[in-house]
């Protein structure tokens, strides 16, 4: 084990941040409680299925043995500092690996020996390549039935694209599994002890060497086509240093031209000090990425930032949480400067200045004060009232706007209002701070019901929620059963031109705006086109008519859903001198958004999602079969072992309750993952 006490660490180049992502019960909360007991950040190690891990420690987490929210942590390895963030593996809560990966500087990619690359595997290793995270992977437990190290890295190739390059390889698997040999230094690594603290290094066993020669060879086969270098030392013959070796690895995995593959199984003990070992020789430190690109918000400019802990402040905030007692907590990570507590900085996304009242240093979800933090530092900030998910903290001396980060559509709601009239504001309350939390919970008003909609990514999110709102803030509301989030779009292309007249006790009103709407592609959303020439009427009227388009596209304009895949242009406006108003122009932008759609032949979508199962193969025909009753399509079918994995789409609107379903129809045996592919006209089928 390592050192227990903190080392001051100045270094930029003793540092790591790292995320921890997978698909659900790979073992990332078991692979991190291991590395939190190994560096000695604890004293002892947390199991899933006893709910009592230090990372998972919400009780709805330890009551249902998943991830929900990502929690940071800081722990110390060999006299570096990781900053670790233990992510969810639910599809629900996949925002929580997005915004961490925003942030991170390397990711630990945990596959299961058994069930290799799973549908959520894809989704956080998408996640990943969209921010150029570089990865390890870590084929976890291959003490399982089943476990199958050389399938995981076909899978890693074949599904994910990814050059996978094994840097070890296992002694065993299944009740064999016995330890790893390190290709690199070629020897033997087992583990004993009560919590396999004890690391024994030893020569490899001799029924096992040639096919360590043959991996390692494979292995100088891969890093030869990207290192000039090591292909001269491997045509010639001659040794290829240890050093030679890393540094390759470490040079194309900050590139993301590989990843390399290591083994283990975290719950049996087993691998996790090495897979430390290359998260400090092969992923990179904070000062090794490239710059960090930024905007100066007053000029447009593009700013190219270091990371240097004696720059100019600027970090982006990435979670908002909320303490009972503490309050509203914000985690950071700084990119570049310094900060303490005391210190003041500017949002300028909405022009707010925010005081650091305390500096946190996180551990799950305790807290320890701190002085001061630096470029390359995760952290929380006490005092930050105003920030959002996404927004960027820097001062006047150095404005400076981070790219903004962006969040998936909704896809189910449900109705939800307080059980007393005493616990109204409570609930309002609750719910804003809910929201602030988790920028895919979104929250409404039905003007024509009076009735409060929340809206999230799926029935287990909206659980959680509801959960919450009766453990966590203690207020007592109603809710209704979940319904689908549907959208609206048009199908040609139309222009309305509204006259809006109207008399009123305080005097008339007039204005007029002609607009133009066109189909977009599905998927591309909202878009708004300002065609009106500057002056042709005040830039304060123009406003009012972006405000009422944007609102009207939001609440919908015939059933109340919002518009997608719409392109709405601005193409004309007239206004009265005494006569116009604000209110003029919002109203008429409305209405003839609303007309315009109608003309263009509007139509209603639904989200369908991707449905991936995993059934044995008996009940292959009964699953199919059940699929086709939901309106749903079988897009792939292939087998492993004597499992089925399907993959298919089917409408939101007949998947509730699918995963119960599902679990009566296979005697509990099959498992699914719902993820959103796309939306759809709705069928009438």
């Amino acid at each position: 084990m390592s050192d227990t006490k903190s080392p001051n660490i100045n270094s930029l180049s003793k540092v790591r941040n790292i995320g921890i992502m997978a698909h659900i019960d790979a073992g990332k909360t078991t692979t991190t409680e291991r590395i939190l007991f190994y560096t000695g950040k604890n004293y002892k190690i947390g199991e899933v299925h006893d709910g009592n891990t230090t990372m998972d420690w919400m009780q709805q987490e330890q009551e249902r043995g998943i991830t929900i929210t990502s929690a940071a942590t800081t722990c110390f390895w060999k006299d570096h500092k990781i900053n670790i963030i233990d992510t969810p593996g639910h599809v629900d809560f996949t925002i929580e690996v997005e915004r961490a990966l925003r942030v991170l500087d390397g990711a630990v990619a945990v596959y299961c020996a058994v069930g290799a690359v799973q549908p959520q595997s894809e989704t956080v290793w998408r996640q990943a390549r969209k921010y150029n995270v570089p990865t390890i992977a870590f084929v976890n437990k291959m003490d399982r039935v089943g476990a199958d190290f050389n399938n995981v890295v076909s899978d890693l190739r074949n599904k994910l694209s990814a050059n996978a390059v094994p840097i070890q390889m296992p002694i065993g698997a299944e009740a064999e599994f016995s330890g790893v040999i390190d290709l690199i230094k070629m020897k033997s690594f087992t583990f004993s002890g009560a919590k396999g603290e004890e690391i024994l290094e030893s020569a490899i066993p001799e029924e096992l060497a040639d096919d360590a020669e043959l991996a390692r060879a494979e292995m100088i086969d891969s890093l030869s086509e990207l290192s000039d270098e090591i292909a001269d030392l491997y045509l010639e013959e001659k040794e290829i240093p240890e050093e030679l070796i890393i540094a390759v690895l470490r040079e194309h995995t900050i590139k993301n031209d590989l990843v390399p593959v290591l083994c283990g199984t975290a719950f049996k003990n087993k691998g996790v000090q090495c897979l430390l070992d290359a998260v400090l020789a092969i992923l990179p430190a904070p000062n090794e990425l490239p710059d960090k690109q930024g905007l100066n918000p007053k000029n447009d400019e593009e700013i190219l930032l270091a990371s240097n802990p004696k720059g100019p402040i600027v970090a982006l905030v990435f979670k908002i949480m909320t303490d009972p007692y503490v309050g509203r907590i914000t985690y950071v990570r700084i990119y570049s400067g310094s900060i303490k507590k005391g210190d003041k900085v500017e949002n300028f996304r909405n022009k707010k200045n925010e005081k650091i009242s305390r500096l946190l240093q996180m551990h799950a979800n305790s807290q320890e004060d701190i002085k001061s933090a630096q470029a390359g530092d995760i952290v929380a900030i006490v005092g930050a009232r105003f920030c959002t998910t996404g927004d960027t903290l820097s001062t006047n001396d150095f404005p400076c706007v981070l790219e903004e980060m962006t969040f998936p559509d909704t896809v189910i709601s449900m109705v939800i209002e307080p059980k007393s009239s005493s616990e109204k504001d409570k609930l309002e309350i609750a719910l804003k701070a809910l929201s602030d939390e988790d920028p895919t919970f979104n929250i409404s008003f039905n003007e024509e019901t009076a009735q409060t909609l929340i809206s999230g990514m799926g029935e287990l999110h909206l659980e959680i929620i509801a959960d919450r709102l009766i453990r966590e803030f203690k207020v007592n509301a109603n809710t209704g059963s979940p319904q689908v989030s549907y959208r609206e779009a048009i199908l040609k292309t139309a222009e309305f031109t509204e006259t809006f007249v109207r008399e009123t006790p305080n005097g008339n009103l007039f204005a007029e705006v002609s607009l133009k709407v066109e189909p977009l592609e599905r998927g591309k959303g909202f878009v708004l086109d300002n065609r009106l020439s500057p002056g042709i009427i005040p830039e304060s009227f123009e406003n009012s008519i972006i405000e009422g388009i944007n609102e009207s596209s939001r609440t919908g304009v015939e059933h109340g859903y919002p518009l997608t895949d719409t392109k709405v242009s601005i193409v004309g406006a007239a206004h009265h001198s005494t006569d116009s108003s604000d209110i003029a122009f919002k109203a008429a932008a409305s209405i003839a958004l609303r007309n315009a759609a109608l003309k263009a032949q509007l139509v209603k979508l639904e989200p369908m999602m991707k449905l991936e199962i995993d059934t044995p193969e008996e009940n292959t025909g009964d699953v199919i079969g059940d699929i086709s009753s939901r309106r749903g399509s079988v897009l792939n079918m292939e087998s492993v072992g004597n499992f089925s994995k399907i993959s298919a789409h089917v409408p939101l609107a007949k998947l509730f309750r699918y995963t119960t379903d599902l679990r009566s129809l296979t005697k509990g045996r099959a498992s699914a993952s719902i993820e959103l592919s796309h939306f759809s006209e709705v069928s009438e089928k």
